[in-house]
């Protein structure tokens, strides 16, 4: 699951991408059904066995809730009904289909929605997120000595409603005093010491910035001192507001906003380490983690797949669904530099969110892992469109 994101400013670029009032909040456009002859070319730039397996995720997860509607606009669907047309669409697939055939199945079988406003579509503001690997032991050391942490054993979310039906907020995360359920701990004061005796240590890892980006991503791998490896899985947070140190090193003068960046982030706390602990403890909010067999999971409780899965509101977009987006990513040389950023377009499905992916204007590319994703996950601020696809099942 994609917890947070270290944006800068990106709420307010949202805004301008959309018809969004920032005194209200409210959005102006809404998810309509496309007519055919508006409909975009639906090439697609990755491997289509990568789509297959991103695909049955989502038929996975429909097949546990068979009975469930989900809106389209005015449209609604059950997940059996989805489930089996993501299977007609998995079968068109393997026979290794050209882009026009892939077009004309679409269809000749399928219906397209959007957001749109005035009868034209609403650009969103794509970012993206990557799988991190860093360093660790099982043993704490003067070489590794950050802890990485496990849900805290006083750790408790309240559901707010549970006792008023009229709370604007759904839960609350906090602990209890011994007379009341106070706020959790923050990052100052939990690596200070505080959960000592309060939470499993999983790992210790030698490099707090690359500790603290672990829990931006919400997820990834920690490379052990005795060649294994551990999955590591969001499990849940201290429940404190998310504090952007982007906004904040800008503010401050130490970057630019042209230049800013999870690297530059990176790169400026390493060159100034008198500087990280303060900068870092200005984001109050801490993740705790847990273990898992398999590599990234999203909020649909199935494994995300590398450039084909996509953090949304859960709430404002169907989950699971099949969607086709247009963007631009970056293209690097052999040093890793970014020479431009190219258009493109691909299919992709649902499978996540994240605290900072709020309202429809948002979406967040999981670009999966190794020094391409990573580069990608941390420059990719731009707009884009996302449609919403589905297909019939056969008759």
């Amino acid at each position: 699951m994609k917890p947070v994101l270290n944006g800068v400013g990106l709420f307010m670029i949202a805004l301008m991408l959309l018809a969004v009032n920032p005194a209200t909040g409210v959005f102006a456009a809404a998810i309509e059904k496309i007519d055919v002859g508006e409909w975009p070319f639906f090439d697609d730039d990755e491997d289509l066995g990568l789509l297959r397996s991103a695909v049955s995720a989502s038929i996975s997860y429909y097949d546990r809730i068979p009975g469930k509607k989900f809106s389209y606009g005015e449209d609604s669907y059950t997940a059996g009904s989805l489930a089996s047309g993501l299977r007609r669409f998995n079968a068109f697939l393997e026979t290794g289909p050209t882009a026009a055939a892939l077009n004309q199945f679409i269809k000749e079988n399928g219906l397209l929605y959007g957001y749109r406003e005035n009868n034209r579509p609403v650009n969103v503001l794509f970012t993206g997120y990557f799988e991190p690997r860093i360093s660790g032991s099982l043993t704490r050391s003067e070489n590794f000595r950050y802890p990485v942490y496990g849900r805290p054993n006083d750790l408790a979310v309240v559901n707010l409603s549970s006792f008023s039906v009229n709370s604007d907020q759904r839960s609350i995360v906090g602990r209890y005093d011994g007379k009341e359920v106070v706020p959790y701990f923050d990052r100052s004061d939990i690596e200070a010491g505080v959960l000592e005796g309060r939470a499993q240590v999983i790992a210790w890892v030698s490099d707090p910035v690359a500790l603290f980006f672990l829990h931006v991503q919400g997820s990834g791998v920690i490379d052990l001192d005795d060649g294994r490896q551990i999955n590591l899985h969001f499990n849940s947070s201290n429940g404190l507001p998310y504090k952007s140190i982007g906004r904040y090193l800008i503010d401050a003068g130490k970057i630019a906003a042209s230049d800013m960046s999870m690297q530059a982030i990176a790169d400026y706390l390493r060159a100034n380490p008198e500087e990280t602990e303060a900068v870092l403890h200005y984001n109050p909010r801490y993740i705790f983690f847990q273990t898992g067999e398999h590599g990234v999971r999203g909020c649909l409780n199935v494994p995300l797949t590398r450039g084909r899965s996509v953090a949304l509101d859960q709430g404002a977009y169907p989950p699971g669904s099949l969607i086709f987006i247009k963007s631009s990513k970056p293209v690097c040389d052999q040093k890793g530099n970014i020479q431009k950023w190219t258009d493109f377009s691909r299919f992709a499905l649902n499978q996540d969110t994240g605290s900072a992916i709020r309202g429809p204007s948002r979406a967040d590319l999981f670009w999966g892992s190794g020094s391409y994703a990573e580069i990608a996950a941390g420059h990719m601020q731009h707009p884009g469109l996302v449609y919403f696809i589905v297909i019939r099942p056969a008759k």
